[in-house]
């Protein structure tokens, strides 16, 4: 799935000098740039595009985790501001990206741009010294655009790095509306309730349960999320900050209780893989196939994140009375409602006019509103019309996302040093869901946890 990142040539060092200048000069509102005026002669309106400047024919490749359908929108994101730029956005997406992307930037063939996934993993790039700061007008469209929350993630020891790109909302169950009025079932709003659920559905004779972890180089994501969910319901965000931290320890009988308690679903033959076979297939199963049985009827929940919209077949009806839909993933009780989140980061690995140019339009609301209308995704950014929205999930995954008042906690796993977060966490999930016992895989873990 890794397709090789065509590099450009280097910009002359005046030419990145006199760029500096006028970023501090102006901020977001002038990001300079060279040759003919793209766009002439053409039907887009690129007077929101002016700022970035002017490129003839330059290509800026950009190297990311998404593939598929999210992919082909990721590309069409860029199609008005190639257009009126003149830049090519040249976008390669890999399975195996947490591990191709080290491998590019030590063998000096980094793209020009990265979508990190994980905090931590961008926190390694910016320490082993192959990202360099974001420029003025990127850092500009994000103080307007972000809260600080989101700065945060892309900021490495006091100097910001990387904006954020798409955001999602991970605490959500899809299921079929007229499945579960067929069955007489109701939404769930407590945690008691989602199990009863689960049991009445079992008893039936069907899985109420479907899943997938498989993801090419980074399996077993999909069960860290689960992870990080029971750990927020368990323990709420006191405990959730000590163990990502790691002042709480990953094999902490917290953590142990928290993890059990995602086993009593995803390890529980009675319950899963609806349509597809026993509790082991889920590390077998393609995360981007794992909700698709409840179309068939062969299983009726699927947690995944708001971005999973994305996977169902284009003529699927995503709506409360349609073929599928999603409600939040209970809490202890009806009145907690603790909200795993998610997000991506763009970071550079060098500061050519051309990069620095896509760079700012990606962190701006700009992008994140056509990115959005575009569908399958969600955004924190601030100018993010909720009305774009392509579903009343994405609407409500927008609307919980600019709630300052939410109590929310980005992911754990991609907080974390990259060895965990995208390392032993991912595999030792993957070993669990396998069959290997809890306490094993938390050990396991535990002991790969970086000295300092």
């Amino acid at each position: 799935m890794k397709r090789t990142s065509k590099k450009r040539g280097v910009a002359t060092l005046a030419g990145a000098a006199a760029l500096t200048m006028v970023l501090s000069a102006c901020g977001a509102d002038d990001l300079g740039g060279g040759g003919s005026a793209a766009g002439e002669g053409s039907d887009a309106d690129c007077s929101a595009f002016e700022e970035y400047g002017a490129f003839d024919g330059e290509t800026v490749s950009l190297f990311s985790s998404i593939r598929e359908t999210e992919a082909d929108q990721l590309q069409d994101s860029f199609s008005e501001f190639t257009e009126c730029t003149g830049i090519t956005v040249e976008h390669n997406g890999s399975g195996e990206f947490e591990q191709q992307v080290v491998v590019q930037a030590e063998g000096g063939n980094a793209p020009d741009l990265a979508i990190f996934p994980q905090p931590g993993l961008l926190a390694r790039m910016v320490d082993d010294g192959y990202l360099v700061p974001a420029p003025d007008a990127v850092e500009a469209k994000v103080d307007e655009g972000w809260s600080e929350d989101w700065k945060a993630y892309g900021t490495v020891d006091g100097e910001f790095y990387a904006a954020p790109l798409m955001a999602s909302v991970k605490s959500f169950v899809w299921y079929s509306p007229s499945a579960f009025e067929e069955g007489g079932y109701e939404v769930p709003e407590t945690w008691d309730e989602l199990m009863s659920l689960t049991e009445e559905i079992a008893a039936t004779g069907v899985k109420p349960w479907c899943a997938g972890i498989e993801s090419g180089g980074a399996t077993g994501w999909p069960a860290t999320d689960w992870i990080e969910d029971m750990v927020l319901r368990q323990g709420g965000g006191e405990l959730y900050d000590q163990w990502v931290s790691h002042e709480v320890p990953f094999n902490d009988p917290q953590i142990v209780e928290a993890t059990d308690m995602a086993g009593s679903i995803l390890k529980n033959d009675d319950y899963v893989n609806g349509g597809i076979g026993d509790s082991r297939s889920i590390a077998t199963t393609s995360f981007n196939d794992g909700g698709l049985p409840i179309l068939e009827a062969e299983c009726y929940m699927h947690r995944q994140a708001s971005f999973y919209e994305a996977q169902w077949p284009e003529d699927t009806d995503v709506s409360p009375e349609g073929d599928v839909f999603a409600f939040y993933l209970p809490g202890k009780t009806a009145d907690e409602k603790p909200l795993l989140t998610g997000g991506e980061f763009v970071g550079a690995f060098n500061d050519e006019e051309a990069t620095q140019a896509v760079q700012a339009f990606m962190a701006s609301g700009e992008w994140a509103n056509t990115r959005v209308e575009i569908g399958g995704v969600t955004s924190a950014n601030k100018a993010v019309d909720p009305g774009l929205a392509s579903s009343d999930v994405l609407r409500l995954a927008i609307e919980l996302l600019q709630d300052e008042d939410a109590v929310a906690r980005f992911d754990g796993s991609d907080l974390m040093p990259s060895e965990v977060g995208a390392g032993s966490f991912w595999t030792g999930m993957t070993q669990w869901i396998d069959g290997a016992d809890t306490k094993t895989v938390l050990d396991q873990i535990e002991a790969s946890w970086p000295a300092s």
